[in-house]
C-alpha cells in the first residue's frame, strides 16, 4: 500500500509540474544563464510549494484550503506583479561573459523566488484535490499514507525539474552570448505576459 501511494504521488507530482508555464521558463532561463544547479534549485522551490499544497489537499485540511482560495485574488495580483518585475528585469539583462557559476546567494534567491511564485497560486490545491479524487485517493487514508503520498508528489515534481534543468544545460553548452541575449528577450516577454494575465485575473 505504501509503495502504491508513493507511485501515485510520483505520477501526480510529475504531471502537475510538467506543463511549461512561467516557472518552467524561469528554470530554463536560469539554467542557460547560471548553470544546471541554479536551474534545478529554481525548480526545487516550485516542488516544495507543490509538496506543501499536496499536503494540505491530501490530508483534507479544508480550513486552510478555503482560506487560501478566499485570498486567491490578491495572491494572484502579488504573484502576477512579481512575474512582471522578473520579466522586465530579464528582458533588459545582458548575458554574462563568464562561465556559469552558482556563487553567493544565487541558488537561495532562485529557490525562494520560485517557491513564492508557486505558493501565490492557491488554485494548485484544487488541481491536487481533483486529481486525488480521480485516482480514488480519499481523506480516509491514514496520516502515514497521506505523508507517503505527499513525499511522492514532491519527488515527482523534483524529478521533472531535474530532467528539465539537465536538458536546458545540454542546450546551454551549444549557445553563445548572442543566443542567450535572444533567450532573455523572449523569456522576459513571456514572463511579463504571464504576470499581466495574473494581475488581470486577480483584479477581475
Amino acid at each position: 500500500m505504501f509503495l502504491e501511494m508513493l507511485i501515485k504521488g510520483l505520477i501526480i507530482g510529475f504531471s502537475i509540474a510538467a506543463p511549461v508555464g512561467p516557472i518552467g521558463i524561469l528554470c530554463i532561463k536560469r539554467t542557460l544563464e547560471h548553470g544546471r544547479f541554479v536551474g534545478f534549485v529554481s525548480g526545487l522551490g516550485a516542488a516544495t510549494a507543490d509538496g506543501l499544497y499536496g499536503l494540505i489537499a491530501g490530508l483534507g485540511l479544508t480550513v486552510i484550503t478555503n482560506f487560501l482560495i478566499g485570498q486567491q485574488w490578491w495572491l494572484q495580483i502579488i504573484g502576477g506583479a512579481f512575474l512582471c518585475y522578473l520579466g522586465v528585469k530579464i528582458f533588459f539583462s545582458k548575458p554574462s561573459n563568464k562561465s556559469a557559476k552558482a556563487e553567493g546567494s544565487k541558488p537561495f534567491t532562485a529557490y525562494i523566488s520560485t517557491f513564492f511564485l508557486t505558493i501565490t497560486n492557491p488554485v494548485t490545491i484544487l488541481s491536487f484535490i481533483a486529481i486525488f479524487s480521480g485516482l480514488g485517493i480519499t481523506h480516509n487514508y491514514s496520516t502515514s499514507l497521506g505523508l507517503i503520498l505527499v513525499l511522492g508528489v514532491f519527488l515527482g515534481s523534483t524529478l521533472w525539474w531535474l530532467l528539465l534543468s539537465n536538458i536546458a544545460g545540454i542546450i546551454s553548452n551549444r549557445m553563445k552570448n548572442f543566443s542567450l541575449g535572444i533567450v532573455n528577450r523572449i523569456s522576459g516577454v513571456i514572463l511579463l505576459l504571464f504576470g499581466l494575465y495574473g494581475v488581470m485575473v486577480g483584479i477581475v
